[in-house]
């Protein structure tokens, strides 16, 4: 019988090219070894568009091979598009990893910084590993990448581990595909990476082991400044009293609550109540820190004044964890930057900056490229929630809804953010890619970094916005920045619609809703100040539906940093004569600066009309003498609401209101006012009257929703503003809104406060001007 002949294998040859996260998260290596378990030969390269892969083989391979590629990939990357082509075979001898490429159109995403992996942390601790206690240890899985690059593609000649050439080991690594540190562009050792020195006030080095001095100096009670990761940190001992009290009084901070790092997860537990949700946030690659109730008396309150919670992080540079590696258990690790200014990053400018406050300085030789503070999270219900969205999820884009999904536009959208907690938002079709924390825009030093945080992100993604968007409040230097800017279409935005927009955003919703939104200043289209407000609308035009009465904000700006005159204005707007008397014996330890402020209220001078929630819990909390001046911002609202996290609290009945009525739109808070007053009056404790009080703002929202609802049929309700931050609102309301069968939606991907707004500029910018382009139109907001 003749020998038949074999088959001849076909070759097939794809291109993959895949955008999104896909550089500095161990993608390339992880296609290299897919190739190789599928007998596969081609390249794969990094490229300004993303990843590129050219690869040849048996067709039902190249399938297998494709389905691995999407559903196995890298834990760290997010592909956000992914192409397959048929191209013609090149005749691929093996498969290679060729050098990056530079386009003129960049489209690959920058990765935020990982924390440190368990392999890295092993290695840090075996002595006969020769990362043994180097606190620059790092692999594909895990380290520093937005906080260091200067360009795309990511490779090592684009960050700042330019300076520092590998050594030969370090080199046999970062070239070998079997190696975890193949092609990890921070990868270093002792031989040839970045060094810790340790420098004293005056600036003189101290010799010796830089993590036995650093233990020393922690233990003789004194402040160190530590360079982490986007900036410096500022530790110390979190048991010693002493220095604690020392670090508030340099700081000039009475009150405002220190962060602290705990060396691992059952240490939190020893400190903290810690649900599943919280721990796997705590653990997370992101590392974030986040909100936890403490347990009594277990360390001193010193940490965080008048508060039941803490905010804790675990170590997640390998600095830390060797910081960890001794006898401390937990430590202050609080941002290091003067009141206001942005975090400091910088070595020379740490000694200038950080004089008077620190007692050493923990310096490293790495640059900082982007600075970027500590994200800062809550867990409500099972579900974080944002204070601040920075280290670890930044420059993550979050994907949005467009209005005309087939329409083809180019225009690049800049949404300029607000004057606190700002964040700028890049907005490229689909993709809104938000800044780092920037901060408070009213000095020229935060000015400085947001023009340059956002310089360095036009030049990585090679964006030149054309449609910007901004707040329409006049003396924003934000605002002020976008008309000096050059566009082809300036949009200024209501406040209080980019709040809604930013939630219906962030959840991909296009239908109309209803937004309830609370915050504390929002310039309204009549220059007013409003803050709580019941809306209608979507991303191109709003309704006021309801609206707190206004009152006068006595001496402005000096009414929202001393509650009790806020108190004090409530009580004469409210209960006319009844009221300044009892103001009078409430507040007359204020002598002098009591008479002046009824005089502003008898003469309607420097008092600007305000309706605002935030101003309402400030008035409420004075009032109770739980908060009268705010020494950071929201302090009197946050510890009026922590009083609800105590037993008594909750054992309240589930909702027990004061009275309240409407006047046509508005809600009248006198009878409100009335009936605190009273309980006040009959020796009432704060804890009953701060939740009834919290109780009435639920009820009126409710009713709000349905009385809107009644002539809408809209059954989706967003909460959007700063307030939402408060647990017990969002909680009670947001139960009760959905027994009734509404849709409630809160934000999860970027704060509920201003550092979430951007988005929402962005959106509400995007969609009108694609209908514009699309020939449709829109009419002006009414907030009237």
């Amino acid at each position: 019988m003749a020998q038949g002949h074999a088959k001849k294998e076909i070759s097939t040859c794809y291109r993959v090219t895949i955008k999104g996260i896909v550089q500095g998260v161990g993608f390339r290596p992880f296609v290299f070894n897919l190739a190789g378990k599928y007998g596969l030969k081609g390249t794969v390269l990094n490229s300004s568009r993303g990843v590129i892969i050219e690869i040849q083989g048996e067709k039902q391979k190249l399938e297998l091979f494709y389905q691995n590629l999407v559903n196995c990939a890298p834990r760290l990357s997010v592909i956000s598009d992914i192409k397959k082509e048929e191209v013609s075979c090149k005749g691929f001898k093996d498969f290679t990893i060729t050098a990056s490429m530079g386009d003129t159109l960049k489209e690959v995403l920058v990765p935020p910084d990982v924390s440190c992996c368990e392999d890295c942390q092993e290695d840090m601790l075996n002595p006969d590993k020769r990362y043994y206690l180097y606190p620059f240890t790092n692999c594909t899985n895990c380290g520093p990448r937005f906080t260091l690059i200067k360009d795309l593609p990511y490779d090592r000649d684009k960050t700042t581990m330019a300076a520092f050439n590998m050594c030969k080991d370090c080199s046999w690594e970062y070239y070998d595909p079997a190696e975890r540190r193949f092609h990890a562009q921070p990868s270093a050792c002792p031989t040839c990476g970045p060094q810790i020195t340790v420098v004293d006030k005056m600036g003189r080095v101290v010799e010796g082991n830089w993590l036995n001095t650093s233990w020393d100096i922690l233990k003789q009670g004194k402040v160190v400044a530590i360079k982490s990761l986007g900036g410096f940190h500022l530790a110390c001992d979190a048991r010693n009293s002493q220095v604690l009290n020392a670090l508030r009084k340099r700081k000039d901070r009475p009150f405002k609550p220190f962060a602290v790092m705990m060396r691992d997860v059952e240490t939190v537990r020893q400190y903290c109540y810690l649900n599943k949700a919280e721990e796997k946030l705590l653990s997370s690659p992101q590392a974030p820190m986040v909100i936890l109730k403490k347990k009594d008396n277990v360390l001193p309150l010193e940490i965080a004044p008048h508060l039941n919670t803490l905010g804790v992080m675990l170590p997640y540079t390998p600095l830390h964890f060797l910081l960890f590696n001794g006898s401390f258990d937990v430590l202050v690790m609080t941002s290091a930057n003067l009141k206001d200014l942005p975090l400091t990053k910088d070595n020379e400018s740490a000694q200038v900056e950080l004089q008077g406050i620190v007692d050493y300085f923990l310096f490293h030789n790495r640059d900082i490229v982007n600075r970027c503070d500590d994200s800062l999270l809550t867990v409500i219900e099972g579900k974080k929630q944002m204070y601040r969205r920075s280290r670890g999820y930044v420059p993550q884009p979050i994907i949005i809804p467009g209005p005309v999904e087939d329409l083809d536009i180019k225009e690049t959208v800049l949404a300029l953010g607000g004057e606190i907690k700002n964040t700028f938002c890049l907005l490229t079709g689909k993709q809104a890619i938000l800044s780092q924390y920037i901060g408070e825009m009213n000095n020229i030093q935060t000015e400085d970094h947001f023009r340059t945080s956002l310089e360095h992100f036009k030049r990585i993604y090679e964006i030149e916005p054309q449609i910007l968007a901004y707040d329409m409040h006049p003396n924003y230097r934000s605002s002020g920045l976008a008309l000096e800017m050059e566009g082809k279409v300036k949009y200024p935005i209501h406040h209080h619609h980019a709040h809604m927009a930013s939630c219906m955003a962030e959840n991909g919703i296009r239908e109309p809703v209803i937004g309830l939104i609370l915050d504390g200043t929002g310039y309204g289209s009549d220059g007013r100040i409003l803050g709580f407000e019941v809306l209608t609308g979507d991303y191109l035009d709003f309704q006021r539906e309801f609206h707190l009465t206004y009152t006068p904000l006595p001496g402005g700006e000096k009414g929202v940093e001393q509650p009790w005159r806020m108190a004090v204005s409530y009580l004469y707007t409210c209960l006319g004569e009844e009221g300044k008397n009892l103001a009078e014996k409430r507040f007359g330890a204020y002598g002098n600066e009591l008479q002046l402020i009824l005089n502003l209220l008898d003469n309607n001078f420097n008092s600007p009309p305000a309706s605002s929630c935030g101003r309402f819990f400030d008035a409420v909390s004075a009032f109770l003498g739980v908060c009268e001046n705010n020494t950071y911002e929201g302090q009197a609202a946050v510890e009026l609401a922590e009083l609800l996290c105590t037993d008594e609290g909750g054992n309240l009945p589930e909702l027990n209101p004061y009275p309240y009525e409407f006047k046509g739109r508005e809600i009248n808070p006198s009878l409100i006012w009335q009936s605190i007053t009273e309980d006040f009056l009959k020796g009432k404790n704060r804890v009953y009257i701060a939740r009834r009080f919290h109780d009435t703002l639920v009820a009126i929202l409710r009713e709000t929703v349905g009385i809107v609802n009644s002539k809408s049929s809209i059954k989706k309700v967003v909460f959007s503003g700063g307030v939402w931050h408060n647990w017990y609102l969002q909680v009670k309301l947001k139960g009760l809104l959905e027994e009734e069968g509404y849709e409630v939606f809160l934000h999860h991907k970027v704060p509920p406060d201003d550092g979430g707004i951007s988005l929402g500029q962005a959106a509400i910018a995007n969609w009108r001007w694609k209908n514009h382009v699309s020939g449709s139109t829109w009419k002006s907001c009414n907030d009237k």
